[in-house]
């Protein structure tokens, strides 16, 4: 796939396709077996159809998207993103820090968790 990349690059190429909830061409930088794991209540899913089945209804009203990435650090296929998730729901910014942990085999993002404070963000999120 993505073979040419380092780790680090191919998980900030991911996270950038998916600013734009790009799925199709983000999805191509994980594997078919890829790990998702995310604080209750989501938990943990496998593969593109997994990611996608959890990302798209949370991103699904949201206008606009943005992944800032704070510090980085790899060692070998071991990636470290520290985030500050920014999501757009109508009007309102809701924001949620996020340190998310990687590993990349082959050009594709074999594992995922992200960790972050799930009331955070549920705190923010519009009601109705």
């Amino acid at each position: 796939m993505a073979a040419e990349f380092s780790p680090i690059e191919t998980v900030r190429q991911f996270m950038k396709l998916m600013e734009p909830l790009n799925y199709d061409e983000a999805l191509k930088l994980v594997s078919a077996d890829c790990e998702y794991v995310n604080p209750p209540p989501i938990g943990t899913v496998r593969g593109p159809a997994g990611i996608r089945a959890v990302l798209e209804p949370f991103f699904g009203p949201t206008t606009e998207n943005e992944f800032r990435v704070l510090r980085s650090a790899g060692s070998g296929p071991v990636v470290l993103l520290e985030r500050l998730d920014r999501h757009l729901f109508g009007d309102k910014w809701v924001e949620l820090p996020v340190t998310g942990a990687y590993e990349v085999h082959n050009g594709v993002i074999t594992y995922w968790r992200d960790y972050f404070d799930y009331a955070t963000i549920a705190g923010q999120l519009p009601t109705g």
